[in-house]
Protein backbone atom coordinates (compact mmCIF):
# COMPACT_ATOMS: atom_id res chain seq x y z
CA UNK A 1 0.00 0.00 0.00
CA UNK A 2 2.20 2.88 -1.46
CA UNK A 3 0.74 6.57 -1.21
CA UNK A 4 1.44 7.72 -4.48
CA UNK A 5 3.54 11.11 -4.81
CA UNK A 6 2.83 13.29 -7.96
CA UNK A 7 4.82 15.59 -9.73
CA UNK A 8 3.18 18.45 -8.73
CA UNK A 9 2.99 17.92 -4.36
CA UNK A 10 3.58 20.19 -2.58
CA UNK A 11 7.10 20.93 -0.51
CA UNK A 12 4.93 20.93 2.92
CA UNK A 13 2.31 18.45 3.63
CA UNK A 14 1.33 20.61 6.27
CA UNK A 15 1.81 24.86 6.53
CA UNK A 16 0.55 26.86 9.01
CA UNK A 17 0.76 30.58 9.13
CA UNK A 18 -0.16 32.60 11.48
CA UNK A 19 -2.99 30.51 13.09
CA UNK A 20 -4.63 31.65 15.80
CA UNK A 21 -7.30 30.27 17.78
CA UNK A 22 -9.62 31.36 20.81
CA UNK A 23 -12.39 29.83 22.59
CA UNK A 24 -14.93 32.73 23.51
CA UNK A 25 -16.10 32.20 27.43
CA UNK A 26 -19.52 32.73 28.79
CA UNK A 27 -20.11 35.42 30.90
CA UNK A 28 -18.84 34.97 34.33
CA UNK A 29 -16.09 33.29 33.22
CA UNK A 30 -13.00 35.24 34.13
CA UNK A 31 -11.63 34.64 31.11
CA UNK A 32 -14.07 36.20 29.31
CA UNK A 33 -12.91 39.96 30.55
CA UNK A 34 -10.04 39.24 28.47
CA UNK A 35 -11.67 38.59 25.55
CA UNK A 36 -11.88 34.52 25.66
CA UNK A 37 -9.07 31.65 26.18
CA UNK A 38 -6.04 32.07 23.51
CA UNK A 39 -5.72 28.03 22.47
CA UNK A 40 -2.91 28.93 19.62
CA UNK A 41 -0.91 32.25 19.54
CA UNK A 42 0.24 33.11 15.94
CA UNK A 43 1.55 29.43 15.30
CA UNK A 44 3.47 29.07 12.13
CA UNK A 45 4.86 25.62 11.29
CA UNK A 46 5.68 23.58 8.01
CA UNK A 47 5.70 19.53 7.97
CA UNK A 48 7.95 18.70 5.05
CA UNK A 49 6.55 15.85 2.65
CA UNK A 50 7.15 12.64 3.29
CA UNK A 51 8.45 13.19 6.76
CA UNK A 52 7.93 11.45 10.08
CA UNK A 53 6.98 14.61 12.33
CA UNK A 54 6.76 15.06 16.01
CA UNK A 55 4.23 17.35 17.68
CA UNK A 56 5.10 17.43 21.25
CA UNK A 57 3.96 19.71 24.03
CA UNK A 58 2.52 19.44 28.24
CA UNK A 59 -1.47 19.26 28.77
CA UNK A 60 -3.16 22.00 27.74
CA UNK A 61 -0.63 23.18 25.19
CA UNK A 62 -2.93 23.66 21.86
CA UNK A 63 -2.16 19.87 20.30
CA UNK A 64 -5.78 18.57 20.28
CA UNK A 65 -7.08 22.07 19.29
CA UNK A 66 -4.67 21.70 15.91
CA UNK A 67 -4.99 18.88 15.36
CA UNK A 68 -8.82 19.46 15.52
CA UNK A 69 -8.52 22.89 13.46
CA UNK A 70 -6.90 20.56 10.51
CA UNK A 71 -9.28 17.70 10.89
CA UNK A 72 -12.12 20.05 10.47
CA UNK A 73 -13.78 19.81 13.83
CA UNK A 74 -13.11 23.63 15.19
CA UNK A 75 -12.91 26.72 13.56
CA UNK A 76 -9.76 28.76 13.67
CA UNK A 77 -9.47 32.06 14.56
CA UNK A 78 -7.45 33.98 12.51
CA UNK A 79 -5.23 32.72 10.13
CA UNK A 80 -3.82 30.05 6.86
CA UNK A 81 -4.08 26.53 7.82
CA UNK A 82 -3.17 23.67 4.69
CA UNK A 83 -2.59 20.10 4.24
CA UNK A 84 -1.02 18.95 0.99
CA UNK A 85 -1.29 22.56 0.07
CA UNK A 86 -5.04 22.93 0.31
CA UNK A 87 -6.64 25.34 2.39
CA UNK A 88 -8.70 24.14 4.79
CA UNK A 89 -11.52 27.22 4.36
CA UNK A 90 -10.71 27.44 0.95
CA UNK A 91 -10.44 23.88 -0.21
CA UNK A 92 -12.37 22.19 2.31
CA UNK A 93 -13.43 19.21 0.95
CA UNK A 94 -9.74 18.73 -1.12
CA UNK A 95 -7.90 19.38 1.98
CA UNK A 96 -10.21 16.81 3.97
CA UNK A 97 -9.17 14.00 1.11
CA UNK A 98 -5.41 14.72 1.90
CA UNK A 99 -5.56 13.84 5.96
CA UNK A 100 -6.41 10.92 8.05
CA UNK A 101 -6.70 11.41 11.43
CA UNK A 102 -6.31 8.38 13.59
CA UNK A 103 -7.76 9.37 17.25
CA UNK A 104 -6.67 8.13 20.73
CA UNK A 105 -10.14 6.95 21.55
CA UNK A 106 -11.05 3.22 20.73
CA UNK A 107 -14.12 3.91 18.53
CA UNK A 108 -14.66 1.02 16.72
CA UNK A 109 -17.84 -0.58 16.02
CA UNK A 110 -17.88 -4.00 18.27
CA UNK A 111 -20.41 -5.94 15.47
CA UNK A 112 -18.76 -5.19 12.85
CA UNK A 113 -15.79 -7.09 11.02
CA UNK A 114 -12.80 -5.35 10.04
CA UNK A 115 -13.66 -5.23 6.08
CA UNK A 116 -16.76 -4.53 6.87
CA UNK A 117 -15.46 -0.94 8.91
CA UNK A 118 -13.26 -0.16 5.95
CA UNK A 119 -15.85 -0.69 3.30
CA UNK A 120 -18.45 1.56 5.46
CA UNK A 121 -15.33 4.29 6.23
CA UNK A 122 -14.95 4.21 2.08
CA UNK A 123 -18.38 5.11 1.57
CA UNK A 124 -17.97 8.07 3.89
CA UNK A 125 -15.41 9.26 1.77
CA UNK A 126 -16.99 8.89 -1.24
CA UNK A 127 -14.32 5.89 -2.88
CA UNK A 128 -15.86 3.89 -5.42
CA UNK A 129 -16.59 0.66 -5.17
CA UNK A 130 -13.30 -0.91 -7.68
CA UNK A 131 -11.27 1.60 -6.06
CA UNK A 132 -11.70 0.47 -2.29
CA UNK A 133 -8.97 -1.47 -1.34
CA UNK A 134 -9.98 -3.01 1.97
CA UNK A 135 -7.77 -5.98 2.04
CA UNK A 136 -5.09 -4.72 0.72
CA UNK A 137 -5.08 -1.58 3.49
CA UNK A 138 -5.45 -4.31 6.50
CA UNK A 139 -3.01 -6.65 4.60
CA UNK A 140 -0.14 -3.35 5.35
CA UNK A 141 -1.51 -3.16 8.90
CA UNK A 142 -0.88 -6.80 9.38
CA UNK A 143 -4.84 -7.46 10.05
CA UNK A 144 -5.32 -9.52 7.07
CA UNK A 145 -5.84 -12.76 8.90
CA UNK A 146 -8.58 -10.95 10.61
CA UNK A 147 -10.31 -9.33 8.34
CA UNK A 148 -13.86 -11.57 8.85
CA UNK A 149 -13.77 -11.39 12.83
CA UNK A 150 -15.41 -9.25 15.00
CA UNK A 151 -13.86 -6.02 15.93
CA UNK A 152 -14.95 -7.35 19.43
CA UNK A 153 -12.47 -9.71 19.41
CA UNK A 154 -9.46 -8.21 18.24
CA UNK A 155 -6.42 -7.30 21.15
CA UNK A 156 -5.92 -3.79 22.02
CA UNK A 157 -3.03 -3.53 19.66
CA UNK A 158 -4.64 -5.04 16.55
CA UNK A 159 -7.88 -2.52 17.68
CA UNK A 160 -5.02 0.34 17.35
CA UNK A 161 -3.71 -0.92 14.28
CA UNK A 162 -7.79 -1.22 12.85
CA UNK A 163 -7.83 2.68 13.72
CA UNK A 164 -4.75 3.18 11.14
CA UNK A 165 -6.18 1.50 8.33
CA UNK A 166 -9.28 3.27 8.93
CA UNK A 167 -7.73 6.74 8.18
CA UNK A 168 -6.09 5.31 5.27
CA UNK A 169 -9.19 4.02 3.08
CA UNK A 170 -8.91 7.02 1.24
CA UNK A 171 -5.55 6.63 0.10
CA UNK A 172 -4.79 10.31 2.46
CA UNK A 173 -1.56 11.25 1.45
CA UNK A 174 -0.90 12.97 5.19
CA UNK A 175 -1.88 11.01 8.62
CA UNK A 176 -2.57 12.10 12.23
CA UNK A 177 -1.44 9.85 14.98
CA UNK A 178 -2.99 11.09 18.41
CA UNK A 179 -1.50 9.24 21.05
CA UNK A 180 -1.40 5.89 19.34
CA UNK A 181 0.44 4.24 21.82
CA UNK A 182 -1.50 5.46 24.84
CA UNK A 183 -2.64 2.70 27.28
CA UNK A 184 -0.79 -0.05 25.15
CA UNK A 185 1.90 -2.04 26.90
CA UNK A 186 5.71 -2.16 25.56
CA UNK A 187 5.28 -5.70 23.16
CA UNK A 188 1.87 -3.71 21.56
CA UNK A 189 4.16 -0.48 21.35
CA UNK A 190 6.92 -1.92 19.22
CA UNK A 191 4.65 -3.86 17.28
CA UNK A 192 3.01 -0.23 16.45
CA UNK A 193 6.11 1.27 15.92
CA UNK A 194 6.76 -1.17 13.40
CA UNK A 195 3.77 -0.43 11.80
CA UNK A 196 4.16 3.64 11.73
CA UNK A 197 7.69 3.03 10.52
CA UNK A 198 6.43 1.18 7.10
CA UNK A 199 3.81 3.68 5.82
CA UNK A 200 6.12 6.52 6.21
CA UNK A 201 8.22 4.37 3.97
CA UNK A 202 5.91 4.19 1.45
CA UNK A 203 5.31 7.61 1.12
CA UNK A 204 3.22 8.74 3.85
CA UNK A 205 3.64 12.32 5.60
CA UNK A 206 2.98 11.20 9.50
CA UNK A 207 2.43 13.58 12.55
CA UNK A 208 2.48 12.08 15.41
CA UNK A 209 1.52 13.47 19.17
CA UNK A 210 2.86 11.82 21.98
CA UNK A 211 3.40 11.73 25.73
CA UNK A 212 6.15 9.07 25.05
CA UNK A 213 9.18 11.22 24.27
CA UNK A 214 11.30 7.74 23.65
CA UNK A 215 8.41 6.88 21.19
CA UNK A 216 8.92 10.73 19.28
CA UNK A 217 13.08 10.64 19.60
CA UNK A 218 13.25 6.90 17.95
CA UNK A 219 10.80 7.02 15.06
CA UNK A 220 10.62 10.83 13.79
CA UNK A 221 13.08 12.94 11.99
CA UNK A 222 11.27 16.08 13.23
CA UNK A 223 10.33 17.41 16.18
CA UNK A 224 8.40 20.88 16.80
CA UNK A 225 7.66 21.79 20.87
CA UNK A 226 4.74 23.55 21.54
CA UNK A 227 3.66 25.50 24.92
CA UNK A 228 0.88 27.64 25.74
CA UNK A 229 -0.13 27.91 22.22
CA UNK A 230 3.53 28.94 21.09
CA UNK A 231 5.74 27.38 19.34
CA UNK A 232 9.09 27.22 21.88
CA UNK A 233 11.37 24.64 18.97
CA UNK A 234 11.14 23.16 15.83
CA UNK A 235 14.06 21.02 13.66
CA UNK A 236 15.52 17.87 13.29
CA UNK A 237 15.51 15.77 15.76
CA UNK A 238 19.26 15.22 16.16
CA UNK A 239 19.87 19.54 15.70
CA UNK A 240 17.50 19.38 18.36
CA UNK A 241 19.48 17.06 21.16
CA UNK A 242 22.31 18.57 20.12
CA UNK A 243 21.27 22.25 20.79
CA UNK A 244 20.83 20.78 24.69
CA UNK A 245 24.65 20.26 24.50
CA UNK A 246 24.93 18.27 27.72
CA UNK A 247 26.41 15.01 28.33
CA UNK A 248 26.50 13.03 31.25
CA UNK A 249 29.70 11.12 33.19
CA UNK A 250 29.18 8.68 36.25
CA UNK A 251 33.03 7.96 37.76
CA UNK A 252 33.47 5.77 40.42
CA UNK A 253 37.08 5.96 42.16
CA UNK A 254 38.83 3.59 44.04
CA UNK A 255 37.79 5.43 47.56
CA UNK A 256 35.97 8.19 49.23
CA UNK A 257 35.73 11.33 47.55
CA UNK A 258 36.13 13.95 50.27
CA UNK A 259 35.52 16.82 48.10
CA UNK A 260 34.79 17.80 44.60
CA UNK A 261 37.77 18.63 42.86
CA UNK A 262 38.27 22.96 42.01
CA UNK A 263 38.34 22.03 38.53
CA UNK A 264 34.82 20.74 38.27
CA UNK A 265 33.54 23.10 40.88
CA UNK A 266 31.72 25.44 38.00
CA UNK A 267 29.92 22.21 36.63
CA UNK A 268 26.63 20.62 38.00
CA UNK A 269 27.83 17.93 39.91
CA UNK A 270 26.12 15.20 42.12
CA UNK A 271 27.56 12.19 44.60
CA UNK A 272 25.23 9.53 44.15
CA UNK A 273 27.71 7.27 46.24
CA UNK A 274 30.39 7.79 48.75
CA UNK A 275 33.03 6.25 45.33
CA UNK A 276 31.12 8.06 42.96
CA UNK A 277 30.62 11.81 41.12
CA UNK A 278 28.21 12.92 38.39
CA UNK A 279 29.33 15.55 36.07
CA UNK A 280 27.13 17.28 33.55
CA UNK A 281 28.68 19.20 30.82
CA UNK A 282 28.75 21.08 27.33
CA UNK A 283 30.39 18.13 24.70
CA UNK A 284 30.83 21.38 22.69
CA UNK A 285 33.41 23.01 25.14
CA UNK A 286 34.41 20.38 27.32
CA UNK A 287 35.86 16.95 26.70
CA UNK A 288 35.64 13.82 28.21
CA UNK A 289 39.15 13.41 28.85
CA UNK A 290 39.32 16.70 30.84
CA UNK A 291 37.05 15.46 33.29
CA UNK A 292 38.88 12.29 33.48
CA UNK A 293 42.27 13.93 33.90
CA UNK A 294 40.67 16.18 36.80
CA UNK A 295 40.18 13.85 38.16
CA UNK A 296 43.24 11.92 38.24
CA UNK A 297 44.68 14.81 39.49
CA UNK A 298 42.85 14.92 42.53
CA UNK A 299 44.54 11.86 43.76
CA UNK A 300 41.41 8.89 42.83
CA UNK A 301 42.15 6.19 40.83
CA UNK A 302 39.03 5.51 38.39
CA UNK A 303 37.62 2.49 38.72
CA UNK A 304 34.42 2.44 36.23
CA UNK A 305 33.18 4.93 34.00
CA UNK A 306 29.68 5.55 32.08
CA UNK A 307 28.13 8.38 29.79
CA UNK A 308 25.02 9.49 29.49
CA UNK A 309 23.80 11.64 26.16
CA UNK A 310 21.15 14.16 26.43
CA UNK A 311 17.43 12.57 25.36
CA UNK A 312 14.50 14.66 24.02
CA UNK A 313 12.58 14.33 27.21
CA UNK A 314 15.30 16.41 28.93
CA UNK A 315 15.13 18.99 26.04
CA UNK A 316 11.35 19.06 26.15
CA UNK A 317 11.54 19.83 30.58
CA UNK A 318 14.16 22.65 29.51
CA UNK A 319 11.81 24.72 27.29
CA UNK A 320 8.43 24.12 28.80
CA UNK A 321 8.90 23.83 32.50
CA UNK A 322 7.54 26.78 34.20
CA UNK A 323 10.82 27.37 36.34
CA UNK A 324 12.46 30.09 34.69
CA UNK A 325 16.08 28.30 35.71
CA UNK A 326 15.09 25.29 33.52
CA UNK A 327 14.25 27.18 31.14
CA UNK A 328 17.97 28.90 30.40
CA UNK A 329 19.41 28.22 26.96
CA UNK A 330 19.85 24.96 25.54
CA UNK A 331 23.73 25.31 25.26
CA UNK A 332 24.96 27.36 28.30
CA UNK A 333 27.73 26.03 29.81
CA UNK A 334 31.58 26.02 30.41
CA UNK A 335 34.33 24.06 29.92
CA UNK A 336 36.29 22.66 32.34
CA UNK A 337 39.57 24.52 31.20
CA UNK A 338 37.57 27.92 31.52
CA UNK A 339 36.51 26.29 35.24
CA UNK A 340 39.63 25.68 36.34
CA UNK A 341 41.26 29.31 34.79
CA UNK A 342 38.42 30.65 37.69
Amino acid sequence: MTVPTPQNAPEHAVQLNHLRKVYRQRKGDPAAADGGKVALKDLSLNVPRGSFFALLGPNGAGKSTLINILAGLVLKTSGEAKVWGHDIDREMRAARMSLGVVPQELNLDPFFTPRELLEVQAGLFGVPADKRRADDILAAVGLADKADAYARSLSGGMRRRLLVAKAMVHSPPVLILDEPTAGVDVELRRQLWESMRELNARGTTILLTTHYLEEAQNLCDRVAIINHGELVACDETAALLARLDSKEMLITVDREIEAIPAALEAFRTERPGPRQVAVSYPPSRAHSGEIIAAIQDAGYKITNLTTKEADLEEVFLRLTSSDAADRAPLDAGGSVREAASR
